[in-house]
């Protein structure tokens, strides 16, 4: 018969368990936080003014005024007045939401929850912008993420920002023609 050796238990003393307890707690929150902080940055839109209007599809032309900024507020890109006569088209700089715009991912991705007249912070992780590689020549360094502040003045379908271009062509073709001394050839 084999004998097997007791040993004997000593008492736990009083308030360590709840010490055991909470510092399995804390580890367990720390490593919940370093998790996260590890996970990758998704796209955030911040509502600075609500919009009243539509949000933008794929296949329509938001006209938009923005400031580009990367996240320690350094500013690369503003938009400018636009180039059209007053009228023709809305106020502001038209981006065509198409499925490869040029733009960069998350910009379009932020443009598309935004909605007519209202006015957005799109915050953009390295990984939905330029990576690694951004523009040559550009003040934006590598993996740097960027924050655009942009206020939605219109939305319009591509085919009728489409029709409302060839009109003004047209247009301006024509006053060119009449614009021509007579006898002179016209193109």
């Amino acid at each position: 018969m084999t004998e097997i050796t007791r040993v004997p238990l000593q008492p736990i003393a009083k308030g360590s368990l709840t010490k055991l307890w909470l510092g399995v707690i804390v580890a367990i929150l720390i490593g919940g936080g370093l998790a996260w902080a590890a996970m990758p940055k998704g796209l955030d839109v911040e509502v600075i003014t609500e919009g009243t209007g539509p949000s933008p599809q794929i296949g329509d032309v938001v006209f938009a005024k923005y400031v580009g900024t990367l996240s320690d507020g350094t500013e690369f890109d503003r938009s400018q007045p636009s180039p059209f006569p007053p009228g023709v088209f809305p106020d502001g700089t038209p981006f065509p939401l198409e499925e490869e715009a040029g733009f960069i991912k998350g910009f379009v991705d932020g443009l598309m929850q935004t909605q007519k007249g209202g006015k957005y912070r799109i915050e953009i992780p390295a990984d939905q912008a330029y990576g690694a590689n951004p523009p040559a020549g550009s003040p934006i360094p590598p993996n740097a993420d960027l924050v655009f502040e942009v206020e939605i003045i219109d939305i319009m379908p591509l085919p009728e920002a489409q029709q409302r271009l060839m009109q003004l062509q047209q247009q301006m073709q024509a006053q060119q023609g009449q614009a021509a001394p007579e006898g002179a050839p016209v193109e």
